[in-house]
């Protein structure tokens, strides 16, 4: 199974970052206990972006030659790339959504 060496890079249009407090978030109306969807879409983008930072770790130790186990390392890169690719079907799929949306006459 071949590793993908663009999780090797490390200049910053390869990196996928969180939003972080970059979005002002609206007044809540609900129940301050729940989270929303906003919360809840950083705190996965947050993710995605820690385990693209983890195989981007490995991949490079594994270059280097200090890397213990390769199959942890190849399975770190292929978690990583099964996740972005979720992520770009969802952001497609909701893409697709909202035009499907503006597209509807009132």
């Amino acid at each position: 199974m071949a590793i993908d060496p663009s999780f090797a890079t490390t200049t910053p249009e390869w990196k996928i970052t969180g939003i972080g407090n970059n979005i002002e978030a609206p007044e809540q109306t609900i129940d301050s206990g729940s989270s929303g969807f906003g919360q809840m879409l950083g705190k996965q983008i947050a993710n995605l972006e820690g385990l693209q930072e983890d195989a981007a770790k490995q991949a490079q130790s594994l270059a280097s030659g200090s890397a213990d186990d390769p199959t942890s390392v190849v399975m770190a890169v292929e978690r990583a790339k099964l996740s972005i690719q979720l992520a770009t079907q969802i952001r497609d799929r909701g893409v697709t959504a909202l035009q499907e949306i503006l597209r509807t006459q009132v």
